[in-house]
Order: structure tokens, then C-alpha cells, then sequence
């Protein structure tokens, strides 16, 4: 069975894998035991990517229509290209350069950013490029710059190892990031003296696990960091010679600190004054002080203040360029870092060089051999949308993300969309909620199939091999572009194959695309000219810079105290805690908060394919404190109507513990694929920081109501995912409520859940018994209680529950659905599957909530196991639960906490 060497395609820490293939099919992966971001360990997500390295909503071949009145049609890669150059070209030449716009991803390989970035700014003229990561570290690489002089993470993760107290703010970091945590667990382990404190709203798993939680209010984290320091001057805990020696604007911050007393930020902040000032005496004391922070401070109208106040902390202190020491910014995406290196934002250029400086765009553009850069940076993320909308931008090229689901307010993306004159969807999957916008839908090959190399959270660069050829026609997005490119070249760039001036893209291996970009980092702070593909291949993952001539990168930096300023010196940045962008009022009195599931990933292109991925929460819920849900007479499960000043959604409600009054939570994955209404994000507020442009999609002022919505039903079917998916979507907004998606283990199930004021019409009743295999026929047997509104099939396929649909009454739905995924016999319980009941057979047990994926181990068997006197170590001996990715450990902690307060 053939081994391939890659690195996994979700969150930064750029784990190692080891994909193992069959007859040309991605048949398993484990993590690599030698590569230096993970040694071996995956979290969930990652151990069930060969799940999603199937063809069940794969774009396979072009398709274009040439008016939107049309369905988009079939098309080869030749009609497709030449008619996307010629339209390009066009509109380039009618309205000027910045009349077309690209909007791509930090899941891209390097080699593909370097090549929209070269197609956007060095051929058409237009910085009108940017990306996803501007929603994810935006924020994070405007305070590096600010207070550091460059976007350049000076730490690695071996510095957990050897850190003494860890600081962890705004990051939920054994959800986003499993690996870490898991790391993080093992040196608090090796080293009980360890102190960690966590700075979030919310009591998360990382929060619940912490030495010191400090809950604060949302958006008050710039007056906590200030608090802080104030404490560290009020009682001399500085590194006064440090400060003195490599830093300027400490006297200035100073002075404006002098408010800031623990009294003071504890009313602003919501904490006892006392946590603050053990919090600073834990930071500045410590031999070596490691913060982890991630979009609880990036995703804000003051995200830059909020990154540069932290490493102001770590700038008093001295705590920066020393082995457990420094800022860490986790990364959101796999390639995040690559992108920035690359220049593929709308207000960067190549290798870290400065867009307003006239010295570095002449540098690249003698690099590219082009006339001239432009000099005005383009359009980010919001404005590029808003700019479709209005006109201004004719043509949208989006690549490898869906912002018909992750971009903030819903309503206006959507309006862009259709306002365009022309969307090109580039993209591995033809059913994402963006899909349905495309003119021009190009298939991309996607992970386990492209060659390339990424840059993880700490500047380590790997290699990315494909171990299996795309399916169908699709193609790797480098390949693409340079196509198009060479293509539009003919009309922007006269005589490129013709004996004219020479193509600007005459790569014929995505190495070529490399050795590009590494000769555009010479002498610069990320300097890779000391690096290849054959480096790589013999010395596995390197850091940056790896100059020619050195024998290994930078595992650190400003060691020697020297920062990438023009003096050499870090600079204090003194700010002010500032107003969230909207504030809770009368009618909007709750603060939303978004975040991450453990086992779901971005908007669930990839992972929301994967049943088992569905089993810790299976459908879109809203958590509340208990005292605000029985303010408005909500319970577990009741369906409520939440509402924002952009848009409303209907979903479900749970308690939770985690939440603090006049808070709610809602997971930022759900869109329209899985539910009525645009997603979390037709909730979420446009507003950005107007440095990083980052928008605050962390929060936003809503209300939640109960809604009455008595006519229910509940259909589920084992097989056929992709397909039943695909077809239920656009008759999600045909309910007042409505969520689908998968269960199951071993098996993939669908199921939908909706709810609606009224009876639905029955030709919607009879799309959907279509759908699930439920037609009148001799394997379907059905109840009719026309009188109480009850309507009930069921099919039986080999003498197991194959299919049902409960009309009326659906509590039974959770036994029943348990049964389906069990395979029970039912030929001797057959009278209770259509019975109006909602218990299950007396000798039936149904398992319930999955709280570890890898071996399918129920919270219910492990409270089980708990009351009985199960210890951690017991719980993995005997049910196997958290002994392979890990990522459920935290929740195996917090139920044996739980147990032992209650007892």
C-alpha cells in the first residue's frame, strides 16, 4: 500500500500526515511521528480526511452559462478559459483594471497564491485581491507590524515546552486547535508548576481547564491588557533593562496607563480586580510567558489594539526571544502565512515588501518583468463585496471559499453576488452555498491531490505531494490560473506567444512557481533562498528565514534583541478600550458570540460531508444561560426566532453552563446548506478594524424569541449523503425552521428536522418521501391519523430500519434514529415503529450524544462508567475514549469534574 508524505488542510498548525492509498484511492492517513508541528498527533478532523476524499459533491467538469437567465451548462476547459479571458479582458479594457476583483483563500497552496497575486498586480494592474485570511489574521499581522516592524511570528510551538506560564486569550484553543491543546496538556503534565490562565466570555473546555479563568466582557480586552501593565508598573514587576535597551514609546504608554486600576478595569471588564492582578504577577513573573491568541481578539473593530496591548505586556516584561517566551498568533487556515508571504492581499506585496513604498513595488515589479505595480491598495474582504454590489467591480474571480456562508452580513454578499456581472467559482466543490452563484464553475483539485508546499502557524514551511490524481477533469488551482493567464494575456499584453514581449507565466511545473517566489524573498526578513523542494524532501520542514547558506532556519526571533523596525528597536503602542461595533439595546438586548465546533471545520465544505463529524452536535443550536432562557420561557430543544439588525434565523436552544447571563453563542459553520436562512452569518455585523480591515464577526447585539411553530417533522435515511443533501437544500426555506445534515458512524445517514406554522402542502410532503425512499410501494409501511395530524413511514431494507418520516409527532426520533444507525433487527418490533410513542422498546437503550468520534463512545456509556467510579485513566482502558486524536479529552475532564461536584 503506497505512503505519501503531506500535511493536513485545516486549521494552521500544519500537521504532518502519512496518506496511504489504494488502486488510486485515498484509503487512510496518520499523522507523521517525524514532522515537528505535531509528531504523530491528529485531531478528529484530521484522522477522517480520507472520508472526504470522495467524488459526493466533487466539481468534476467545467461549467459556464453565457446569461443568468440559463442553467450553467457542461463545458470544456478551452470554451471555458477563452471565453472567462475574453470577458476579463473586456471589462479591463472598458472600465480600467480595478473593474475585476479576486477574492481567494489561505487554504491555497503557496505556488496558487503566487500566481493570483502575479495575475491580479503584475498583468491586469489591480491590488483588487484578497482573501479569506483577512476574516482570520488580518488583525494579527497589523499589531505584529506595529509593535515588531514585521508580520513575522517570533515563536514556535516547542515553546510550549518550555514555557512557565501560558497565556491564552481569545482562543477556545481544544476546539480550534486540538493538537496544540493536546501539547499544551502534556507539558502542564511534565511540568505541574505550570501556570495557565485563559481571557474568554465564554467557560470553554480551555477556559474550564485553565488555573485562572478571567470571563471577560466582550470586546474589553484592551482594558484587561492595559489593567494588567498597570499592576506590572504599580508594582515594579517591568524589565526595566529591557525595556530601556530594545524598546522606544514606553514613557508615552506609561502615561496613559494611569487610569487603568485593577478597581477600575474590573467594572469594565466584568472580573474581580484581584484576578487581574494575580493574572499580571503570573505573566510578568514567570521565567518564560508563552500567550496563545486567536479570533476572540482578531475578529474585532479593535482587533490591532487588542493584538498590540498583549505584546505590549510582553514588551514591559521582557518576556519575547527566549526559549517559552513571546506572542504566538494561532492560525486559523493552513496556509494563512503562506498567502502573506506570497503579497495575496489587497494592501501587500511579495515577500512582506510594503505596497506604499515605490522602492519595493519597483523591486517586484523588475522581479515579474513588468512596466509598474499599482500603487493603491485594493479592495479587502468587505469592501470587495460591497464594491460588486454597488457597480464598481464588474467581475468577482472567488477561489477555494465560500463566502455566500463565512463572509458577515449575509444579505449583502448575497446582493453582490447577483449584482455581478460575472462570478467565476474556482472551486473543489460544486454544491457550496457560492456554487450556486458561479457563471463559470472551474474544478480545483483539493487535498491528497495537489503538489506545493504551505506555511504553518510557527514560519515552518512543508511540502504538500498529491497522492492521487484529481477526479474527472479537475485541475490544481496553479495550473488554472497560469492558463487563464497565458490566455489573457493576448489581449492585456500583446505578442506573449508570439514573438513578442515574453509570458509573464511560462511555468510548466508548480516548481517553477517556487523558485519564483523563494528568489523574491532575498534579503528580506523571510528570506528562503537557502530552500527547494529537494531540501525539503531530504530535510523535512524548515522554518523561516532559511538564507542561502545556512544549515537550518530560525526557530525563534529577535533573539539578540533586534527588531525588524528601522531602529532595531520594539515599539509600545499606547490604545484605548473602544465600544464592540454595536451595543446590546431594548431591542436587541443579548451579546452573540461565534466561534468553533470541535469536530466542524469553516463553513463544512469538507468536514460537513462526514457523518461521524456530526455526532458531538449534530444541528445548528444556540446556547443560553439558563436564567435568560427561562426569561423568555424557553426549555432545551424549544425552537426560538434570533434575530439581529441585518438579518433572523430559527433554530434551536440549549443551556449551557458556559454562558454568562445577557450572552448567547451560535457556531459559525452552519449556512444554507444545513439550514433555513443564510446562517449564522445573516446575524453578524460588516463593521471592521480600520487598520486590518478584519470584520467583527465575534459579535453582535441580538434578540431571541420563542416561536410557536406546531406542525413537525422529522425524515431520515440511511446512503446516498451526497445525494439526498444536494436535493433537500433548496427546499430548506420552504419551512419556517429547517435544519439537515448527518449521523451515523460507520454508516452515513441523512436526516432533516422542520417545523412550520401550518401544514405543508403535500406535493412538498411527497418531494420529500421521494427523497428519503419513501414512495407508497410493498417495503413501506405507513399510519395515518388524520384527525391528530399524524403521518408516519417507515421502510425496511434487509431486515433493517432503512428509511423513516415522522409527520405530527417526532419525539420518537431519537430512538428511532439510534436504531438506524445500530442496524437493529426490527422484524420483531415492527408494531412499535410506526406507534405514536415517543419511548423506545423497553429493551432498547438508545446511545444518545457522541462524545468521542474516533471510537463512537455516547455520553451516556461514559456517565455511565463515571458513576460507577471511572477515572480518566479508566474511562480510556475500558471504553477507548480520548486515546487516539485526543480532542474529547477536555469534555472526559469536565464530566469527571461535574460528577465530583454534584457527588
Amino acid at each position: 500500500m503506497p505512503h505519501v508524505k503531506s500535511t493536513c488542510c485545516y486549521c494552521g498548525v500544519g500537521c504532518g500526515i502519512v496518506i496511504e492509498t489504494q488502486g488510486g484511492r485515498i484509503t487512510g492517513v496518520v499523522g507523521d511521528p517525524q514532522h515537528p508541528a505535531n509528531f504523530g498527533r491528529l485531531c478528529s478532523k484530521g484522522t477522517t480526511l480520507p472520508l472526504t476524499a470522495r467524488a459526493d459533491g466533487r466539481a468534476l467538469y467545467p461549467e459556464l452559462r453565457r446569461s443568468r437567465g440559463e442553467p450553467r451548462r457542461r463545458a470544456g476547459w478551452d470554451e471555458s478559459l477563452d471565453y472567462l479571458a475574453e470577458r476579463f479582458a473586456r471589462i479591463v479594457l472598458e472600465h480600467g483594471p480595478d473593474a475585476v476583483g479576486f477574492y481567494i483563500s489561505g487554504q491555497l497552496l503557496t505556488e496558487d497564491y503566487y500566481v493570483f497575486n502575479k495575475l491580479a498586480k503584475g498583468l491586469i494592474g489591480t491590488n483588487n485581491i484578497d482573501s479569506n485570511s483577512r476574516l482570520c489574521m488580518s488583525s494579527a499581522v497589523a499589531g505584529y507590524k506595529a509593535t515588531l516592524g514585521a508580520d513575522s511570528v517570533p515563536t514556535c510551538y516547542a515553546d510550549i515546552d518550555h514555557a512557565q506560564c501560558l497565556f491564552i486569550a481569545g482562543s477556545n484553543t481544544a476546539y480550534a486547535h486540538p493538537v496544540v491543546f493536546q501539547r499544551i496538556e502534556e507539558a502542564r503534565r511534565a511540568n505541574p508548576a505550570m501556570k495557565m490562565i485563559v481571557v474568554d466570555p465564554r467557560r470553554t473546555d480551555t477556559a474550564a481547564a485553565a488555573d485562572l479563568h478571567l470571563p471577560i466582557l466582550p470586546g474589553t480586552d484592551v482594558a484587561l491588557f492595559n489593567g494588567m501593565l498597570h499592576v506590572m508598573i504599580w508594582e515594579g514587576r517591568l524589565n526595566a533593562p529591557f525595556i530601556e535597551a530594545h524598546t522606544t514609546g514606553f514613557d508615552a504608554l506609561k502615561d496613559a496607563l494611569r487610569e487603568y486600576t485593577p478597581q477600575a478595569v474590573a467594572g469594565l471588564c466584568g472580573v474581580a480586580a484581584q484576578d487581574i492582578i494575580q493574572a499580571a504577577r503570573w505573566f510578568a513573573d514567570s521565567p518564560a510567558t508563552l500567550s496563545f491568541y486567536c479570533q476572540g481578539l482578531n475578529q474585532s473593530v479593535q482587533g490591532t489594539e487588542k493584538n498590540a496591548a498583549l505584546i505590549n505586556l510582553h514588551l514591559a516584561t521582557g518576556q519575547i526571544g527566549r526559549p517559552g517566551a513571546g506572542p504566538f498568533s494561532l492560525t486559523g487556515q493552513p496556509n494563512a502565512m503562506g498567502g502573506r508571504e506570497v503579497g495575496g492581499m489587497a494592501n501587500l506585496l511579495s515577500a512582506h515588501r510594503d505596497l506604499a513604498n515605490p522602492a519595493h513595488r519597483a523591486e517586484v515589479a523588475r522581479l515579474w518583468g513588468v512596466a509598474e505595480v499599482p500603487a493603491t491598495p485594493g479592495k479587502t474582504a468587505v469592501e470587495m463585496f460591497e464594491a460588486v454590489r454597488t457597480g464598481e467591480i464588474k467581475a468577482l474571480w472567488i477561489a477555494c471559499t465560500n463566502p455566500a456562508q463565512s463572509l458577515p452580513e449575509q444579505s449583502m454578499v448575497r446582493a453582490a453576488l447577483e449584482a455581478a456581472a460575472l462570478v467565476v467559482v474556482q472551486e473543489a466543490y460544486r454544491d457550496t452555498e457560492t456554487a450556486a452563484y458561479a457563471d463559470v464553475l472551474l474544478p480545483a483539485a483539493t487535498w491528497g491531490e495537489k503538489e506545493g508546499t504551505v506555511t504553518n502557524s510557527e514560519r515552518r514551511i512543508s511540502r504538500v505531494r498529491a497522492a492521487v490524481p484529481p477526479p474527472g477533469e479537475a485541475r490544481p488551482d496553479w495550473a488554472i490560473v497560469v492558463d487563464f493567464a497565458r490566455r489573457l494575456e493576448q489581449y492585456l499584453r500583446f505578442g506573449a506567444k508570439a514573438g513578442g514581449l515574453p509570458s509573464l507565466f511560462p511555468y510548466r511545473k508548480v516548481e517553477e512557481v517556487f523558485n519564483e517566489h523563494r528568489e523574491s524573498t532575498r534579503g528580506r526578513d523571510l528570506d528562503i533562498t537557502g530552500l527547494s523542494y529537494a531540501l525539503l524532501e531530504a530535510l523535512g520542514p524548515q522554518q523561516w528565514p532559511f538564507p542561502a547558506g545556512a544549515a537550518r532556519g530560525a526557530e525563534r526571533l529577535y533573539t539578540d534583541g533586534v527588531f525588524a523596525t528601522e531602529d532595531g528597536r520594539a515599539r509600545f503602542v499606547a490604545v484605548c478600550p473602544r465600544a464592540t461595533a454595536e451595543s446590546p439595546d431594548a431591542r436587541y438586548p443579548l451579546r452573540l458570540n461565534t466561534g468553533r465546533l470541535r469536530d466542524q471545520w469553516h463553513g463544512m465544505s469538507r468536514t460537513g460531508r462526514v457523518a461521524r463529524l456530526f455526532g458531538h452536535e449534530e444541528e445548528p443550536l444556540l446556547s443560553m444561560n439558563r436564567q435568560d432562557m427561562a426569561r423568555r420561557g424557553l426549555s432545551d430543544g424549544d425552537l426560538a426566532r434570533v434575530a439581529s439588525r441585518r438579518g433572523t434565523i430559527v433554530l434551536r436552544v440549549k443551556a449551557s453552563e458556559a454562558q454568562r447571563p445577557g450572552q448567547v453563542f451560535l457556531p459559525m459553520h452552519w449556512g444554507a446548506r444545513f439550514m433555513a436562512g443564510h446562517g449564522t452569518n445573516a446575524l453578524t455585523v460588516k463593521a471592521f478594524d480600520p487598520v486590518s480591515k478584519q470584520p467583527e464577526l465575534k459579535h453582535a447585539a441580538v434578540r431571541v424569541e420563542k416561536v410557536s411553530l406546531p406542525w413537525r417533522l422529522t425524515a431520515m435515511a440511511v446512503g446516498e449523503t451526497g445525494t439526498r443533501l444536494a436535493r433537500l437544500q433548496p427546499l430548506l426555506e420552504r419551512f419556517d425552521y429547517a435544519s439537515c445534515g448527518l449521523f451515523g458512524h460507520e454508516e452515513a445517514c441523512v436526516i432533516l428536522r422542520a417545523a412550520a406554522a401550518f401544514a405543508v402542502d403535500t406535493a412538498l410532503l411527497a418531494e420529500i418521501d421521494r427523497i428519503f425512499g419513501l414512495e407508497p410501494d410493498a417495503d413501506v409501511m405507513s399510519y395515518v391519523d388524520t384527525r391528530r395530524g399524524i403521518d408516519r413511514r417507515v421502510r425496511i431494507a434487509g431486515g433493517r430500519l432503512a428509511a423513516v418520516r415522522l409527520m405530527g409527532e417526532t419525539a420518537a426520533q431519537a430512538w428511532l434514529k439510534d436504531w438506524m444507525t445500530q442496524g437493529v433487527p426490527v422484524d420483531e418490533l415492527r408494531r412499535f415503529l410506526l406507534a405514536p410513542v415517543p419511548a423506545a422498546p423497553a429493551d432498547f437503550s438508545p446511545r444518545g450524544r457522541v462524545v468521542c468520534n474516533c471510537w463512537n463512545v455516547p455520553e451516556r456509556e461514559i456517565a455511565a462508567a463515571i458513576e460507577a467510579g471511572a477515572s480518566l485513566q479508566a474511562l480510556q482502558q475500558t471504553l477507548r475514549c480520548g486515546t487516539q486524536c485526543g480532542a474529547c479529552v477536555p469534555e472526559l475532564k469536565r464530566m469527571l469534574t461535574s460528577h465530583r461536584r454534584a457527588a
